[in-house]
């Protein structure tokens, strides 16, 4: 067996349907290009410059004594790491000499910071290095370690350099000589998962056998035996981490909270923190891929259907309290103090990214569409340099995004999602071509057949129109599939000018299905109907009683104090209310707004009662509603998504 730095870069495919690599993609959108371009100009730049200030650079010099500032936090590593990686798909969509040089150099200095052994951790290696491995619940060892491996996995794929994938490959190494069900080696698992879909990242790339082993060994150790720590301390109710109340919790509590109450195969309803429970279920599907593990591919299915049917907010955001930052109970979404972590929200779209994989349903990727354009963007101010960490769907005006958090997991998480968009447009087996997100772009696929091209020109999701033209050298059999969203009434389909009567397509799973030899230069225009839609809730989820939110394809929409006179509060929208959509170029970097009349609760004639016998006085009130995700970029004042419907 090759080890450590001899590991040879594997070419073989993995599983029936696979993503194409966002190197493989050109985006070139109206919406999101100017996006992803602020990453690269914006973001990236001022996330080095907020991690070099805070001390989260530094930390790798291992300098830092007891007495000293900024003591590294136990996981400052996986923030650096986070913006490594989108850094170095930054690199992978455009060469940038500068930016080369400073990711060289980050990685030189990650480098240096590796121990003999392998091991490489800031934290456990100068503030607390008697603890390392003793604390696998709380002290996010292999939380960080996933997040260095996924930024070596890219730093390789976007530029061939091979420093950090070989540091990581030993530390990979060195995690192995001590986690296992072998004798001698520790059982256990990391309380905060990551490691285990950044180790069939890595094994995906060398098609190493040990890395799939080690993720598919952490997979099934959760919940199967007490983890590597004190059990103890938790049973007499020591305070954990993440207990922002310092409140005393038991081990039942514990593993709930990591997801570690029962062995994943038998586990039900999401439970615990959101961004863990997506983490886990990630790797949970990427595992189900690699060994044809049906059991696994079950226990996802009856996961996604909790989170999706029972506990996501309209918005896609996952994660209803700020106790655990995580799940509660069915059907318990309120708005106010919605959690909707916007690092969970990324997290449901790396899982359903992921089950397309296992099926190509469009349950999965109308998830992926609602989370990437209500509930992740909205995590991100317009100017790419203020963030939401929580992302709830009421405001009292007191909710604004900051520059950078304590725990600053989400901008480079936003980041790294961003510029890796492309590897979420399309996927691809021998002989079909899936399309997942209308954006404009254009895709490579190399089919059984031959190398073949998809362009797609679009104004989505402002349009409902979609062209997409086949590049090809000479004729292909392919098949061609177009996700028909579940937000769309109608959907109409011509092939080079000519209708494809629907009663002809084979729907198969939410995707239309057009099997047939394709030349080059052939033209499918796909027409979305897109109009204004209410939505209401389950009855069960009793926050939402009354009331209702309006949707326009993949965009959810609210309404902000900044556009209405009445309190946003106390504005009803009549049933019979006539609503019509409008772009406006010049507003929130270009949006449709929605506009009609609504109704609003008259407040002066109560004076100073509080109670009357009388139910309050209606008045009309313009309405106006803006995307979500386009919140809290103007005047400060109230939101709403729910609105009541009068």
């Amino acid at each position: 067996m090759l080890r450590n730095s001899q590991v040879e870069i594997s070419q073989i495919q993995h599983s029936p349907l696979q993503p194409l690599s966002y190197r493989s993609v050109q985006i070139n959108d109206a919406f999101w290009s100017p996006r992803v371009q602020i990453v690269l100009n914006q973001t990236i730049p001022y996330q080095y410059e907020q991690c070099e200030e805070t001390g989260r650079l530094e930390a790798f010099k291992l300098n830092w004594k007891p007495g000293m500032d900024k003591q590294p936090h136990f996981f400052w590593d996986s923030d650096v790491a986070k913006w490594l990686e989108a850094a170095s798909y930054s690199l992978g969509l455009q060469a940038d000499p500068e930016l080369d040089q400073l990711v060289d150099n980050v990685i030189d200095l990650i480098v240096s910071a590796q121990q003999p052994d392998g091991y490489l951790n800031t934290y456990f290696t100068v503030v607390e290095p008697e603890k390392r491995w003793l604390d696998l619940r709380d002290g996010h060892e292999l939380y960080c370690a996933g997040h260095l491996i996924e930024a070596a996995v890219a730093h390789y794929e976007a530029t061939g350099k091979r420093k950090l994938l070989d540091a990581m490959i030993r530390y990979v190494d060195h995690i192995d000589s001590l986690f296992g069900d072998e004798p001698g080696k520790k059982r256990g698992y990391c309380g905060h998962e990551e490691i285990e879909l950044a180790l069939v990242k890595l094994y995906r790339l060398t098609g190493e056998e040990r890395f799939l082993r080690l993720s598919t060994f952490f997979i099934n150790e959760r919940g199967q035996t007490p983890n590597y720590y004190d059990l103890e301390a938790a049973e007499r109710g020591t305070p954990n981490l993440f207990d922002e109340h310092n409140g005393r919790v038991g081990i039942h509590d514990v593993k709930i909270h990591t997801q570690s109450h029962l062995p994943v195969r038998e586990q039900t309803e999401a439970v615990g923190h959101a961004v863990r429970a997506m983490y886990l279920y990630a790797g949970m599907a990427d595992l189900a891929a690699e060994n044809g593990d049906a059991s696994l591919t079950e226990a996802c299915q009856r996961l996604w259907h909790n989170v999706t049917a029972k506990r996501m907010y309209v918005t896609g955001g996952v994660g209803t309290s700020s106790h655990n930052e995580g799940f509660t109970r069915d059907y318990d979404l309120p708005n106010e103090s919605a959690y909707c972590e916007t690092c969970a929200a990324i997290g449901l779209m790396l899982w359903g990214h992921r089950m397309l994989a296992l099926d190509c349903n469009a349950r999965y990727s109308d998830t992926i569409e609602r989370a990437l354009y209500n509930g992740i963007i909205s995590g991100m101010s317009l100017d790419g340099k203020a963030f939401f960490y929580d992302n709830p769907l009421a405001s009292n005006g007191d909710k604004h995004r900051k520059e950078w958090f304590g725990c600053s997991c989400c901008p480079p998480n936003i980041a790294r999602l961003l510029t890796s968009l492309g590897s979420y447009i399309y996927s691809s087996d021998n002989r079909t071509a899936a399309v997942h997100l209308y954006v404009q772009s254009e895709g490579s696929f190399t089919l059984q057949s031959g190398e073949v091209s998809l362009r797609q020109e679009t104004n989505y999701p402002w349009d409902s129109a979609v062209k997409l033209t086949v590049g090809t050298a000479s004729d292909i059999s392919f098949a061609l599939k177009l996700r028909i969203p579940g937000w769309c009434p109608q959907a109409r389909i011509f092939v080079n000018g000519t209708e494809w009567p629907a009663e002809e397509w084979q729907l198969v799973n939410g995707y239309a299905v057009i099997d047939r030899v394709w030349s080059d230069s052939d033209v499918i225009h796909l027409d979305l109907a897109m109009p204004i839609r209410r939505a209401y809730s389950h009855p069960n989820v009793h926050a939402n009683a009354g009331r209702v939110a309006l949707t326009r394809g993949p965009l959810v929409y609210c309404i902000e104090q900044t556009d209405h006179e009445a309190d946003v509060a106390v504005i009803g929208l009549p049933g019979d209310a006539k609503l019509q959509s409008r772009h406006d170029a010049s507003l929130l970097g270009g949006v449709t707004v929605l506009e009609g009349s609504a109704v609003a609760m008259e407040q002066g004639d109560w004076q100073d009662d509080l109670y009357r016998s009388e139910p309050p006085a209606w008045r009309n009130e313009p309405f106006t509603a803006i995307p979500y995700y386009a919140w809290d970029n103007r005047e400060d004042g109230s939101m709403r998504v729910w609105i009541l419907e009068a």
